[in-house]
């Protein structure tokens, strides 16, 4: 097995120890903190008929949300942890929407959309809380275009940097936050701009959200 390969397995087993109880009750708890990410999925406006990936889809929360906004559109979910996996497989049955999303298990920072859902890229790709949970994120940020089709987007909300929240807050909330392996990233803006800045055809888009509570950026492949 290779490095990366090693490190993508270690990953996917910390997650599934993290998540492998937390998975049952992670929806009815995240609500009151993962702020931004309804503003995000009605943002996405994809084509009709188009196609729409979330890469880290974790228990199908938002790919559920974003199938009943889009019933047109075809959905497809990617998670590194077959933990979580097991809960959208359920909770997207008990929705009879087992026919309109398609899950996969792989690697935000590395996975091929062919091999796993049968083509090459989509019209929308998001990210919801991701990239704090994902050690090699910049990799993550730098896969989405190879991922998007022309005049796709790629979406992304995660935790900001509080800026403008009481200093106390934010060490509090850093603090707790560790406990559960999520690092804020607070050079997002810097990675999004720089991948844009270096790739003809990208251009970024950033915004704090909630006082800086949380951060949005979209990165835009734009037609030729």
């Amino acid at each position: 097995m290779s490095a990366k390969a090693e490190t993508a397995a270690g990953h996917a087993g910390q997650m599934d120890a993290v998540y492998r109880y937390q998975r049952h009750f992670y929806d009815i708890t995240r609500k009151y903190y993962l702020l931004g990410r309804d503003r995000l999925i009605a943002d996405l406006d994809p084509p009709e008929g188009g196609s729409v990936v979330e890469i880290g889809c974790g228990t199908g929360r938002n790919l559920i949300l974003a199938a009943r906004r889009y019933p047109k559109a075809r959905l497809y979910g990617l998670d590194i942890s077959e933990e979580m996996l097991a809960t959208a497989r359920a909770k997207i049955a008990r929705a009879g929407l087992d026919g309109q999303i398609v899950l996969a298990q792989g690697d935000a920072a590395r996975f091929d959309p062919a091999r796993a859902f049968g083509f090459a890229r989509f019209d929308r790709a998001f990210m919801s809380y991701t990239l704090s949970m994902t050690p090699p994120w910049r990799m993550a940020i730098a896969h989405l275009p190879v991922v998007l089709a022309p005049g796709g987007a790629a979406h992304i909300v995660d935790f900001g940097q509080q800026e403008r929240l009481p200093r106390a807050f934010r060490a509090i909330l850093f603090a707790w936050l560790a406990r559960f392996h999520v690092e804020p990233r607070g050079d997002l803006r810097e990675a999004v701009e720089s991948l844009a800045a270096e790739n003809e055809g990208l251009r970024a888009d950033f915004a704090p959200l909630y006082r800086g509570y949380a951060w949005n950026a979209v990165i835009r492949r734009l037609t030729p």
